[in-house]
């Protein structure tokens, strides 16, 4: 059971700096496509999703390649009733999983019922991160193009009509 606690530790971190880097990366590079006025904004949100969904992908193959290392390399467990374990279908439980869709045709036994509760949970809390993230995307381009008004607290004057503000891209900041 230590042992897969510590792969639950070493999971949590490394899909946590996976995200980060990625919402990094992407914050850089909407700063760079916001620049540019021919890119819509519903093609910019598309990039958001895009690589949203990639760091995703890439925090379920993580999750998946440990239930495979631990369940045939390391005897900590074993997925479902077939003896035969393939990581395609260590890829779809994972997937399965860390979206708490739960079907419940694999079923982890052993010890690899604890990373499985694990991924559950750290899925949830990712895929918060993104929404809140694609949120705050949304609100920033959702209405930029259109009209060059803004429409925060802090640009509404007395009577309750937003107020002209010059966006970040017109030169003044």
């Amino acid at each position: 059971m230590g042992l897969v606690a510590c792969f639950c530790l070493m999971l949590l971190v490394a899909t946590t700096v996976i995200h980060y880097e990625v919402l990094r990366w992407l914050t850089a590079a909407l700063a760079l496509l916001r620049i540019e006025p021919r890119i819509k904004p519903r093609f910019k949100l598309v990039f958001v999703m895009v690589a949203a969904f990639g760091a995703h992908a890439a925090e379920i193959v993580l999750y998946g390649a440990a239930y495979y290392l631990l369940a045939t390399h390391l005897g900590r467990g074993s997925m479902g009733e077939t003896d035969i374990l393939t990581f395609p279908r260590c890829l779809y439980f994972s997937a399965e999983t860390f979206t708490s869709l739960g079907y419940g045709d694999v079923v982890p036994h052993g010890d690899l019922r604890l990373l499985a509760g694990m991924e559950a949970l750290n899925g949830l809390l990712l895929i918060g991160w993104t929404t809140s993230y694609t949120y705050i995307s949304m609100e920033r381009f959702w209405d930029a193009g259109k009209d060059g008004i803004r429409r925060d607290h802090e640009t509404v004057n007395c009577g309750g009509q937003p107020a002209r503000v010059p966006l970040p891209d017109e030169g003044t900041e």
